[in-house]
């Protein structure tokens, strides 16, 4: 089937029109790709005095090399900082740049395209809200496009026009920015499409139910359609997507040369037929059984594998992309941050990326990409979307009560194993003693004199964000908690009615790592009851007691406080086979990388 990932015929790493990491020519252990006009080449002949160097400007200080003059113009000059940019593809490559500065950044701040700010819907999901720390969670839509358009043809087979996104992960970047989670979304799901832009500038009328990957090729162009894939994901998940990054098959082959191969593991070995079910017989081994190093044509034959192992679903070769993104997650840790590994890997990024507007500058990738260099191999996780074979044809439908927990679980910002992620949280401490005047008074007198000078009125006190909810049919109760709550010098953040309207004392409710601050927070409710709840953070739901306490009517109510529902409710747990399913990036290369029996 033409002009899906892994129906293309097998090819050598010399695929005409294949990008290398080498120098013009192929030249061994050269560190940056050919040189253009204006670059690192004039730059050295320049510093070396060799005609042919560029005429306007300084010239710009080579990474590695450049003769003995390069050597005495380096040391007459003091080195100028290097400026590290790390960022995250779609085809897996997590460390996208480094700069020198100088020509070799604007370099790559010219490679970076970005695509139409005003093809983003405009009825989207709200932001998420920044943790007691100011820390925010990111979500990043990650695309691999197998477009045929330029080189790409050379290296993924097929005559289809336009492109499609056979590779697509939904990132969540944790509140702490040490934990991710990659959620792998099949492309032959059904899925709604809604309204998007075409190129001629009109907007589809969108559909109920169309293949996932139908998104990304709306417009029929080779550049394909990332604003109508990301605006899916947000009508999919309900989470807004902050970034989304597109690389195709030609830039994601020269980045896999560029760091000198990905270890990768297959059980079986892998034959030319394969990878193209239009020859007529087994052929040759392209990728055999066990562990391998493999780039450029190779590294794409992986990623791009369906048949031959396993069922020959695309559920396998989602395995195998997450395992190829935690390989080479793990082979730029070890290498490190350094001019000789990045600056090949930085141009060929850059050269194959399209960014959402908010990335299209190698400044603004700088600032994303090392606000995730903390994240720990074994905190980044991979999962698949819930998901089940359709009776009535070859796709899949995704498990939609499943799903939503995951949604849920990723919009509370917690990890699938149900751990709070929101963030650093203030070491517990001894809870203040309520002061003698504020003990007996009412809590808006109690809210007063914590902002008067009380133990109340600190800096941690104003880190503290509190959910507010009424728990009582008295009206406008939770407001007035709220107003009491900012007095106090804490942030109310959400602020609405609970599920159960018959709570008969004021609960203050403490996640993980917050016992210490609701205590804190119940200073403001004299006699209000501080117990375990089910949401990260702090939650207070007022009762009868602080609705008498502020002048409300309120009729005859019954039940115990304690026996209520939580509110609001967390995430229900994860499915255990979702979470027993998750690769780490630090997991062996070799496990968990196929799907079912056959092939």
């Amino acid at each position: 089937m033409s002009g899906q990932w892994g129906e293309g015929p097998a090819r050598g790493d010399d695929a005409p029109g294949a990008l290398t990491a080498d120098g013009a020519g192929g030249t061994p252990g050269a560190s940056v790709p050919g040189p253009r006009p204006g670059g690192r080449a004039e730059a050295r002949r320049a510093a070396q005095g060799r005609p042919g160097a560029a005429k306007a400007g300084p010239p710009a200080p080579t990474a590695t090399g450049g003769g003995r003059a390069a050597a005495r113009a380096a040391a007459r000059k003091p080195k100028r900082d290097v400026k590290k940019i790390v960022a995250w593809s779609a085809a897996g490559v997590l460390v996208l740049l480094a700069g020198t500065g100088g020509l070799i950044y604007y370099q790559l701040n010219g490679n970076i395209k970005s695509f139409d700010a005003d093809a983003i819907a405009k009825e989207r999901p709200p932001e998420a809200q920044a943790d007691a720390d100011g820390n925010k969670p990111v979500n990043l839509l990650l695309i691999g496009s197998d477009s045929r358009g330029k080189n790409n043809s050379d290296l993924g087979g097929g005559e289809d026009g336009g492109a499609r996104s056979d590779t697509t992960i939904l990132l969540h970047v944790y509140a702490d920015h040490k934990h991710a989670v990659g959620i792998s979304i099949p492309r032959n799901a059904m899925v709604p499409i809604p309204s998007c832009k075409l190129p001629n500038g009109k907007w589809t009328k969108g559909s109920t139910s169309d293949l996932f990957n139908a998104a990304f090729s709306t417009g029929g162009t080779d550049d394909g359609n990332p604003a109508c894939t990301q605006n899916t994901v947000e009508k999919l998940t309900g989470i807004r997507v902050d970034h989304t990054m597109v690389v195709d098959f030609q830039g994601f082959s020269a980045m896999t040369k560029a760091v000198d191969g990905v270890d990768v593991c297959l059980p079986e070995d892998i034959h030319e037929k394969d990878l193209n079910d239009k020859l007529p017989s087994k052929g040759a081994v392209v990728l055999k059984k066990g562990p391998q190093k493999v780039e450029g044509q190779q590294a794409l034959d992986y990623v791009r594998l369906r048949h031959g192992i396993g069922d020959g679903s695309d559920i396998g070769r989602m395995k195998r992309q997450q395992a190829f993104i935690s390989s080479l997650a793990s082979k730029i840790k070890k290498q490190g941050l350094n001019p000789t590994t990045l600056l090949p890997l930085a141009n060929a990024a850059t050269s194959s990326l399209t960014v959402d507007p908010g990335l299209d500058s190698a400044d603004k990738l700088m600032s994303f990409g090392l606000s995730l260099r903390n994240i720990d191999l074994h905190d980044l996780k991979f999962v698949t979307l819930p998901w089940r074979y359709r009776t009535v044809d070859a796709n899949i439908d995704i498990v939609q009560a499943d799903a939503k927990k995951l949604w849920d679980t990723l919009k509370a910002d917690q990890t699938i194993d149900g751990q709070n992620a929101t963030g650093e949280q203030p070491a517990e401490t001894p809870s203040p003693t309520v002061p003698a005047s504020a003990a007996g008074t009412t809590p808006a007198a109690a809210a007063h004199a914590a902002a008067a000078g009380s133990p109340l009125a600190s800096e941690t006190a104003r880190s503290v964000k509190v959910s507010v909810y009424t728990g009582t049919s008295a009206t406008g109760m939770a407001g007035k908690a709220a107003e009491q709550l900012k007095a106090a010098k804490f942030t109310a953040t959400a602020v609405g009615r609970a599920d159960n309207l018959k709570y008969t004392t004021t609960m203050v409710q403490y996640g993980s790592g917050q016992k210490a601050n609701a205590e804190k927070v119940a200073e403001v409710f004299p006699g209000a009851v501080v117990e375990p709840g089910t949401s990260p953070g702090v939650t207070v739901i007022v009762g009868k007691d602080f609705a008498a306490a502020n002048g409300a009517a309120v009729p005859g109510a019954s039940g115990s406080a304690s026996a209520a529902p939580s509110v609001p409710a967390g995430p229900q747990p994860l499915p255990s086979s979702i979470v027993a399913d998750a690769r780490s990036a630090d997991d062996n290369i070799c496990d968990n990388t196929t799907y079912g029996s056959g092939g």
